[in-house]
């Protein structure tokens, strides 16, 4: 299919032009490819994975970290090495980052509710004025343990936890990435237990005030269920080819 078609589609989808981010997303880098067939998948951008979209011959490499952040860069240095890559192999770069973690059907935190049996009973955590996070119910207020080996086996990835809360979990928060400072937030939404990404020392007292457990599965680990489904939405909807390219960081 044509490249502008598919970015159109996915800018609506995603609304990449309503939800505010901390720099341009949706299409980064146009090439003169200008078809797509192939779509390869992950969740960040350097120069192995472009590399490995390359050797797969992928059109279009679609991303949840992008190159573009807050401040203007030169195009130069690392930026300017991934941009000359994708620029010499035909490869567009179309990123999704809190529109994709926002996302009611493929996003990062309404996946992972799905996986977890979380019936999403609102949305919270608006970094730029968008909610991207969610919580709600358990079913079977299942023990602690028990969830934690749950998004263990759901993420292929270990877990810290700090369980300052109740045995068993009733209400669930969750914020894909990095949510370590929403612990108040969590708690004030009425939840008794926190899924996040990253680690964060400062909040560790955090949680035993509140009496909240906190589970942490690495930033990586909970941002690969929206690229995924996201992916496999687009192979049902279009005649495209598609494929995850797993790249942990384990962090």
């Amino acid at each position: 299919m044509k490249r502008d078609e598919l970015v159109s589609y996915l800018d609506a989808y995603l609304r990449i032009n309503d939800i505010a981010d901390y720099g341009p997303q949706g299409l980064q880098v146009e090439t003169e490819n200008q078809e797509v067939r192939r779509v390869a998948l992950a969740v960040d951008v350097s120069p192995h994975i472009i590399n490995t979209a390359v050797a797969w011959q992928a059109d279009l490499l679609l991303v949840h970290h992008g190159i573009l952040w807050r401040s203007v860069e030169r195009i130069a240095g690392p930026l300017g090495e991934r941009v000359r890559r994708l620029m010499k192999h035909g490869l567009n770069l179309y990123a999704a980052h809190l529109p994709l973690d926002a996302h009611p059907e493929v996003g990062n935190n309404a996946v992972l509710a799905q996986q977890l049996g979380v019936d999403i009973a609102d949305w919270w955590c608006a970094p730029t004025g968008t909610p991207i996070g969610v919580i709600g119910p358990v079913a079977g207020a299942p023990h602690l343990a028990d969830l934690v080996a749950r998004v263990e086996q759901v993420l292929h990835a270990k877990t810290a936890v700090l369980a300052h809360g109740p045995q068993n979990v009733q209400r669930l928060a969750i914020v894909s990435g990095f949510g370590a400072d929403k612990v108040a937030e969590a708690k004030a939404l009425g939840a008794d237990t926190f899924l996040t990404g990253e680690t964060s020392h400062q909040n560790y007292w955090a949680a035993a005030d509140y009496g909240l457990n906190v589970i942490f599965a690495g930033h990586y680990a909970t941002e690969t269920g929206g690229v995924k489904a996201l992916g496999q939405h687009l192979a049902e909807r279009f005649d495209l080819e598609v494929k995850f390219f797993d790249f942990p960081t384990n962090m």
